[in-house]
């Protein structure tokens, strides 16, 4: 007869009734780089802004500052992929 609602050891851990699914861990790089805005729209920083400026004009280093809205199939994939519980 099997066993309901005891505690049973399971790989090593000690689990209180039924098994849950794991929780999916967040990637830590994606937690670094990625914000939600109010709207849910995910904000990230500009690419091309670390070296080599002195060949970008002033225009280019202008408009590359600060953060931009990602595109929304590379937000898809950045919420659903790595940040599976949101920011």
């Amino acid at each position: 007869m099997a066993c309901h609602g005891g505690s049973k050891r399971l790989r090593g851990r000690l689990f209180q009734g039924r098994s849950k699914m794991p929780k999916l861990k967040t990637k830590s790089g994606a937690k670094k780089r990625f914000k939600m805005t109010a709207s849910g729209l995910i904000k990230a920083g500009v690419a091309g802004k670390r070296h080599r400026l002195i060949s970008h004009n002033g225009k280019y280093i202008r408009q590359q500052r600060g953060t931009k809205v990602l595109n929304a199939s590379d937000a898809k994939i950045v919420v659903k992929n790595y940040l599976p519980y949101g920011l």
